[in-house]
């Protein structure tokens, strides 16, 4: 077992319950530019008596293996700028922190060098249990090193059969906070923030450390476990045409343009009908796309839910209807700036919670979340206020 003087003993990774301050900030948005700004003074604060146990968990495969290479030379930095402020030994060269590194591929864990272990892993979700086990075990906070797949896995890590992990051992007073460097093909979380996909800002953010409450969508379908997203989740053409884009991802950004070249083939609008914050059903006619947004981008930059917040206790919810494919042609633009919400057969709703199913029950309407596939219609989408603490600047 590997043993430093951080307060720290890993099993891989083992931390002692936390205790700090952490101040509290409300979230508003400034529509003009898409950027997300903190109002509050004061800064979270760690009790001088101990160190932070952050667990960072990467995807070697992210962005076609660019992940791996951008973390191994991030690494030195992360050293430097995290390491000042602990005493450690030999053993362990990251301060205020031991770094689990989970490959969500499925291949291996290592711990930050000069020391390196190797675990097998179960499986694609293994990160979602990795983050479980961390909080479990008394993590200051969990940071997601990849793009918003890699994110979208660490969020789902945050609970467990329906509740937050940090409340099911009763210690009320520990709350783990989200983290994010982002190093992933799309990264479109970060956009709404109005953050540099630089890694080494997003360093310098979780040395900070300052903490905001941001809400988080949940998706109930009967008979499977609940299931969360942190930007947007999308229903038929977008959620298809992100499903084949997963398979591209070698391309880049690209995927997400042939992804939604081949979701065209044979794509047909919908009859759907809606039922929003528990009211009466509505029925739309020829739905394109519906896109549930607890923030802006998806779909490598488009700001699809302009109005979106991820603080205000609301998800917006876009609606295209009867659109062909010229119409996609003639009005991305739109789309990337945000201004499509002025086009006719585009419609926008605050919600709660949403309902949606389709008319015909033809079981073929793609669903995804945070560019995940989840399956297809029916389904019912709610946002948790204040469900998870991230670190936000």
């Amino acid at each position: 077992m590997l043993r430093s003087n951080c307060c720290i003993s890993i099993r891989p990774y083992t931390a002692k319950q936390p205790s700090f301050l952490r101040a509290k900030h409300s979230i508003s948005s400034s529509l003009s530019s898409g950027r997300i700004t903190l109002h509050g003074g004061g800064s979270a604060a760690v009790s001088p008596s101990r160190l932070r146990d952050l667990v960072f968990v990467v995807n070697p495969q992210g962005a076609n293996g660019r992940t791996a290479k951008e973390w191994k030379k991030l690494l030195p930095y992360l050293r430097t700028r995290l390491g000042k402020d602990c005493n450690v030994s030999v053993y362990l060269t990251v301060c205020y922190a031991l770094v689990a590194c989970v490959c969500v591929c499925g291949y291996y864990c290592l711990l930050t060098p000069p020391q390196i272990k190797e675990y097998l892993t179960s499986g694609p979700s293994h990160a979602i249990d990795i983050t479980r086990e961390a909080i479990r075990d008394g993590a200051d906070a969990v940071i997601a090193v990849g793009g918003d797949g890699t994110l979208h896995e660490v969020v789902n890590g945050f609970f467990w059969e329906g509740k937050p992990v940090s409340n099911l051992n009763g210690q009320a007073s520990h709350s783990a906070a989200l983290g994010l460097i982002p190093l992933g093909t799309g990264s479109d979380f970060v956009r709404t923030f109005g953050w540099d996909n630089d890694p080494c800002e997003a360093v310098e953010r979780i040395a900070r450390g300052i903490r905001s409450r941001i809400d988080v969508g949940v998706i109930d379908h009967k008979g499977s476990d609940l299931h969360y997203f942190i930007n947007v989740a999308d229903v038929h053409l977008s959620a298809k045409a992100g499903f084949y884009a997963s398979k591209y991802k070698k391309f880049g950004s690209l995927c997400y343009v042939i992804g939604a070249l081949q979701a065209f083939m044979g794509h047909h609008n919908r009859d759907m009908r809606i039922k929003v914050n528990g009211g009466e059903w509505e029925i739309y006619p020829q739905v394109t796309a519906l896109c549930v947004g607890n923030a802006k981008y998806f779909g490598g930059g488009m700001k699809i839910t302009p109005n979106a917040v991820p603080g205000n206790g609301n998800l917006e919810v876009v609606v295209l209807q009867d659109f062909k494919w010229y119409d996609f042609i003639l009005k991305l633009h739109k789309l990337y700036n945000g201004t499509h919400l002025s086009v006719n057969n585009v419609s926008s709703r605050s919600v709660q919670s949403i309902e949606i199913e389709e008319v015909s029950e033809s079981g073929s309407i793609y669903v995804q979340s945070d560019g995940e596939h989840l399956g297809f219609l029916p389904r019912k989408f709610q946002v948790l206020p204040g469900a998870i603490d991230m670190i936000i600047s």
